[in-house]
Parts: structure tokens; C-alpha cells; sequence
């Protein structure tokens, strides 16, 4: 209505963008701009989503003027939420602090005990333990390419992985480690670390974070377009092939996610937060793996750059996830459409406070439209 176009262009400003929604006359009224409206207020000058060019081997590429452009900066930013729960498993809980006395301590071990260098390939494989997050962000504070491989892979593709990205360094669970027996004298590797079992041979992750307890954190000069990771696809169609991506790649899904949400928000209606204020912590329950993108990238990345809490399952049951939903106040969870149905029509689903969720994401597979 006119009374509304006149209320937006001279009431409905704000430093980030502007709002679109207002009360007027005793009743609330909602201006929804188009999708091409607010991805412009957003990313405008001086806006908290910026965007810029640069130039990138040879081609004019869009970035986010203010994200991060390294994996080191992230976890820059991961150190200051400090004492803040970071990651639970089963009885275990990690602070932002500890993990980061973790990360240091293995980086260390990384450089003065297998002489890991910057562009070299180090292997994860590891089931969805607090180490797998550990070893991920030691690997990549002194610039190592950091290859997750799948842990449902058999003797036979572990192997496959570990040769056709050229990894110095494998760290595996002790189930990985056993399930490689016999196969680790064919490869060219430098160093094995085992965590949460002992194997013969193999340096125990523990032990390695103990005799560098209180290192500090090495420091390493990593450019946006250096390496990052290699993740694998699932080869249905033949040999999984190792997907490359910079630093800049994955540093760079953090706030793509967060602009997504921000302009979700704004069609909506609603108001962003104010960026000088504290903003409630969110809690993740994770039943996807680490070796995937969804777990890596749009979880653990982006939970941990928010300083949210990231709740690890050892593997999905329903029944758990009822109880882990309402004991850490899960405010997001998801994976394939399967999760969100055993969820939605569990017997015993009223049985439990679920009033902490918010978002249910999944994917992977065609969802019903009834879901």
C-alpha cells in the first residue's frame, strides 16, 4: 500500500541492510524484496556480505571482500571462542580451547617427527572421531594437503586412495589401521599414527600429542590459491576421482552458507542480528562423516567458524539421536531424507523435547514432496 511504500523509504534503515519489517497503525506489515533486492543490499559496499574481484590463474573471480581467505585464518577466528563447547562424543567433550592445545601439539609432531612439509598429502581415515577434526586442522596449519578418505572403503580402496593422492602420512583409527594390515609395506609412506586402538607399527596418536603437550601453534605462509584438500568421489562410475580445492575453495563455503541463511532470513521478513552483540550458540548433531563435504564443509567448517557446537554420533540411530536432541539442545540436524522421516515419525518422538530445532537439512536423495 502507498502507507507502506512511505513507511519503508523513510523508516526502515539499518547498518547492515535494509529491514523489511515494520509496524505500523497497530499492525504488522511485510515487504518482501525480490531475491536480485537482497543479494544487492547485502552484498553491497560497506554491506557484512562485500564482494570484490580478483584475478585467479589468470581469470576475474567474485569473493567474499571479508571471509577468511586461508584454512590457518579460520582457525584464528576458531581460537577466540575459547573455553566454549566445541565437540561432544559419547562422554568426551572438547572445548575451543583444548582443541586448539590439540591442534598445536600435533602440528608440531607433524613438522619434528615426520618432517611433514607444506604441499605434502596427509591421509585421514577415520570414523567421525574429536581426532579426525584434530588431525584435519594440524594437517592444515602447516600447509599440508589434507586427504580424507572414506572410511567405509575397503583394504583394497584405502590403499587405492593413499596411492593415487600421493600421501606421506596416513592417520587412521585403529579399525582403519587393522583393515590396512598387510598392505602397508606397498606403500610409500612416511610416518602412521594410530588413534583409539594400538597397531603394530604405527605411532600412537595419543602419545604424540602428549610428548608435544603445550607447543605452540607452528606457523606456516599459505596463499588463498595453495592446495587445501583432496576429497574423493564416490566412484559409481568407475575409480574415485580426487576432487582438488584451494584454500580460498573451502574457507570460501563458510560465508556462502551464511549469506544463504542472512538472505533467507530477509525474505522471511525478519531482521538480521546486530553484529556488536552476542549471538546464542547453535548445536549440530552430525550423522554424516567428515570425508564428505556436508559433514567437513557445511558442518564442522562452518559450526566452528560460528563457535557453535558440534555433536558427533557414532553412528545413526534414531533412538540416540532423540536423546542427544533434547540432553545438548540441538538446534540443527539432517543428512539424507531417511534421517528426517525416523525422526518425524519415531513412536516415541513426543516423548522428548525437540523445541531446541530449528532447521532440518538433508539431501542426497529425491525427497518426498509429504516430507
Amino acid at each position: 500500500s502507498p502507507r507502506a511504500e512511505h513507511h519503508l523509504s523513510t523508516q526502515f534503515t539499518c547498518r547492515q541492510s535494509p529491514l523489511l519489517l515494520g509496524r505500523f497503525c497497530g499492525q504488522e506489515c511485510v515487504v518482501v524484496g525480490s531475491i536480485a533486492e537482497i543479494t544487492a543490499q547485502l552484498t553491497a559496499p560497506g554491506a557484512p556480505f562485500e564482494m570484490t574481484e580478483v584475478e585467479i590463474r589468470g581469470r576475474p573471480v567474485r569473493i567474499w571482500k571479508n571471509c577468511p581467505p586461508t584454512l590457518p585464518a579460520v582457525l584464528d577466528v576458531m581460537r577466540g571462542h575459547g573455553e566454549l563447547p566445541f565437540l561432544v562424543y559419547q562422554d568426551e567433550r572438547l572445548s575451543y580451547a583444548q582443541h586448539d592445545r590439540r591442534v598445536a601439539a600435533l602440528a608440531t609432531a607433524l613438522i619434528e617427527d615426520f618432517s611433514v612439509e607444506k604441499g605434502d598429502r596427509v591421509a585421514l581415515a577415520l570414523r567421525n572421531y574429536p581426532d579426525w577434526v584434530v588431525a584435519f586442522w594440524a594437517a592444515a596449519q602447516v600447509g599440508a594437503v589434507v586427504v580424507p578418505l572414506n572410511a567405509w572403503w575397503t583394504a583394497a580402496e584405502l590403499e587405492y586412495g593413499l596411492k593415487d593422492s600421493g600421501s606421506v602420512l596416513l592417520i587412521a583409527d585403529g579399525e582403519r589401521a587393522e583393515r590396512l594390515a598387510g598392505r602397508i609395506e606397498g606403500l610409500d609412506l612416511r610416518g602412521l599414527i594410530s588413534a583409539r586402538g594400538a597397531a603394530q607399527g604405527w605411532t600412537d596418536f595419543d602419545d604424540l600429542l602428549a610428548r608435544h603437550q603445550g607447543a605452540p601453534l607452528p606457523q606456516m605462509p599459505i596463499a588463498p590459491e595453495d592446495d587445501a584438500t583432496i576429497f574423493y568421489t564416490s566412484g559409481t562410475t568407475g575409480s574415485p576421482k580426487g576432487a582438488v580445492g584451494s584454500q580460498r575453495n573451502i574457507a570460501t563455503n563458510i560465508f556462502s552458507l551464511m549469506f544463504c541463511r542472512a538472505r533467507a532470513v530477509l525474505r522471511d521478513g525478519g531482521e538480521l542480528p546486530d553484529p556488536d552483540l552476542p549471538q546464542p550458540k547453535k548445536a549440530t548433531l552430525l550423522a554424516v562423516p567428515f570425508f564428505h563435504v556436508t559433514g567437513c564443509h557445511s558442518a564442522m567448517l562452518s559450526g566452528a567458524y560460528a563457535g557453535n557446537k558440534v555433536v558427533l554420533m557414532h553412528k545413526w540411530d534414531a533412538d540416540r539421536a532423540l536423546e542427544l536432541i533434547a540432553d545438548e539442545g540441538i538446534t540443527g540436524f539432517g543428512g539424507v531424507p531417511a534421517i528426517a522421516w525416523q525422526v518425524l515419525e519415531h513412536p516415541k518422538r513426543q516423548a522428548f523435547d525437540l523445541s531446541s530445532v530449528e532447521y532440518v537439512a538433508y539431501g542426497g536423495a529425491p525427497a518426498a514432496p509429504e516430507l
